[in-house]
């Protein structure tokens, strides 16, 4: 079997970062090789696992999501999937706009009551989605 996908997680929620780190790790196929809590942590954690896709929330304490992500596009490109409340199709356009021309490539709606059995209904779309991503790194 292929070596699995090596994900980053970067989340300011804590319970949020460990709902999706137990997601993500109960696929064979991804992995989570680091964490971290805002887009500075997360550039050094990248800098350190050399991850094939990175998983970023929008909103976040020190750097946010967007600016995280033209850093990253900036200084070691690699694929960025937003995972984040602020980006529903239906009423965040300016974010997904933003989002994507700054580099991110896909989006991911975090549940909105944030529980674990609703992350777990998504689990298989969140993933899929990381595979695809990886697939263009």
């Amino acid at each position: 079997m292929a070596d699995p996908i090596k994900v980053v997680l970067i989340e300011d929620s804590a319970v949020a970062l460990e709902i999706l780190k137990r997601l993500i790790d109960s696929s064979p196929e991804v992995q989570v090789v680091g964490t971290a809590q805002d887009g500075e942590q997360g550039l050094s954690v990248i800098a350190q696992t050399s991850p094939d896709v990175i998983c970023t929330d929008l909103l976040m304490p020190k750097m946010d999501g967007l600016e995280f992500t033209k850093k990253v596009m900036s200084d070691s490109p690699r694929p960025i999937l937003v995972v984040s409340n602020a980006v529903d199709p239906g009423n965040d356009v300016d974010n997904i706009f933003n989002l994507m021309s700054a580099g991110a490539l896909d989006f991911f709606q975090k549940p909105v009551s944030g529980t674990s059995m609703d992350y777990e209904k998504l689990k298989t779309t969140m993933i899929q989605k990381i595979k695809v991503l990886a697939s263009k790194a």
